[in-house]
C-alpha cells in the first residue's frame, strides 16, 4: 500500500462517450502512467450465448461482478491481476492478460458502481448521462462502423436493452462525484460533436475548484457561454457548471485558470490546454478531428481531481 494507484471510475450506458472521455484524460496524464480497464471484459457469456439465453450484457447476472470487484480491490492496493478479455469485434473471449497497475488506473464500463466493494475502490467517480436520443445516435454510428451491425439491428438492441438500462445502469448515477451530460444546443444550430454543450453536476462528495469566481466573469454577459447554478440531482443539492460549444477561447481560458490555479507548480504542466493539445479532440460528423471546448474542460476537471487525489494520498502516507 505504500505506492497505490489513483483510481478513476467512468460509468455510463453503451456508447455514452466513456472511451472518448478516457482517451483525453489518459493523454494528459501520460499513457505510460495510466492503466485502462474495461469492465465489459467481465461478461459471463459471449454474444452467441447471450442471444441463446435471452439476457443482455447490461444485466448483473451476465457479468462476473464478484471477480470484477476483487480485481478492482487488488489494483487499488497496487497488485497485478490476470484480467479476462472480451472482444467487441468478434463477440467472443480472448486469452486473459496480466495487468500491473500504473500510477493511475481508469476503469470504464457499464456496471462499475454496481457493488459497494467496487465503488469503494475509486478515488473519483464519474457518470456519463447524455440525452437518450443523442446516445442512440452515437451507438448506431459506432456499432455500424466498428462492430458490423446494421442500423436496424442496433435500434432493436437498444429497445431490448432499455428495461435493463432503466433498472441497472442509470441508478448508478447516484454514486458519482461528477455527472457529465453532453447535449445539443437548443437553437437548432449545427449539432456536431464539436458543438455540443456540457452540463456538469458537481456533488459535494469531493472538493471541487472554487467556481464561484465565474459569477464575476459572466455577470456582464447577457447570454454567458459558461454558467454556474445551484440545482438538485436525484433530490440532493448540487452545483451545476455548464459550458456551451460556442464558448470562445478567451472564455475557456478563464475557466482553465480557475481549475489550474489550485495545482502546485510541479503539476501545472498537466493542467493546461496549451501543454495538452489533445484535450477536447473529437471526431466530427464527416470523420475529421475537431476541437470541443466543453469536452476539453470536462477532461481537464477530471484530471484535476485525479491529481488532487494524488496529493491527498501522498499527504496521508508521508
Amino acid at each position: 500500500m505504500s505506492h497505490r494507484p489513483i483510481m478513476l471510475g467512468i460509468v455510463g450506458d453503451s456508447a455514452a462517450g466513456k472511451t472518448t472521455l478516457t482517451k483525453g484524460i489518459a493523454q494528459v496524464l501520460g499513457p505510460e502512467n495510466v492503466t485502462v480497464i474495461c469492465t465489459d471484459d467481465y461478461h459471463r457469456y459471449d454474444r452467441r450465448q447471450r442471444a441463446e439465453i435471452g439476457i443482455t450484457a447490461l444485466h448483473p447476472d451476465c457479468n462476473y461482478l464478484d471477480i470484477m470487484q476483487q480485481h478492482l480491490s487488488l489494483l487499488r492496493t497496487g497488485q497485478p491481476i490476470l484480467k479476462p478479455i472480451y472482444s467487441h469485434k468478434t463477440g467472443t473471449f480472448e486469452p486473459p492478460q496480466y495487468i500491473k497497475p500504473s500510477k493511475f488506473v481508469i476503469v470504464e464500463g457499464l456496471l462499475g458502481y454496481s457493488t459497494r466493494g467496487a465503488r469503494d475502490s475509486f478515488d473519483v467517480k464519474v457518470y456519463l448521462a447524455p440525452p437518450e436520443s443523442l446516445r442512440a445516435q452515437w451507438k448506431i454510428k459506432r456499432d455500424t462502423q466498428k462492430r458490423g451491425y446494421t442500423a436496424e439491428q442496433v435500434k432493436a438492441e437498444l429497445e431490448k436493452r432499455e428495461p435493463d438500462s432503466e433498472q441497472f445502469i442509470r441508478p448508478q448515477r447516484q454514486w458519482a462525484d461528477v455527472v457529465v451530460s453532453f447535449y445539443p444546443p437548443s437553437d437548432g444550430s449545427d449539432q456536431g460533436n464539436g458543438h455540443l454543450n456540457v452540463r456538469l453536476v458537481l456533488r459535494p462528495t469531493i472538493p471541487h475548484p472554487d467556481f464561484t469566481q465565474i459569477l464575476d466573469i459572466i455577470s456582464s454577459h447577457p447570454h454567458p457561454a459558461i454558467r454556474l447554478d445551484l440545482d438538485r440531482d436525484m433530490n440532493k443539492p448540487v452545483d451545476v457548471l455548464e459550458v456551451d460549444g460556442h464558448a470562445t477561447s478567451e472564455q475557456v481560458d478563464e475557466l482553465e485558470k480557475i481549475i489550474c490555479n489550485d495545482m502546485p507548480p510541479h503539476l501545472s504542466h498537466f493542467c493546461s490546454r496549451e501543454s495538452n493539445p489533445e484535450l477536447g479532440k473529437v471526431a466530427g460528423t464527416t470523420g475529421e478531428t475537431i476541437q470541443s471546448y466543453p469536452l476539453a474542460m470536462t477532461q481537464l476537471l477530471i484530471t484535476y481531481h485525479m491529481l488532487k487525489a494524488t496529493q491527498v494520498y501522498q499527504s496521508i502516507t508521508i
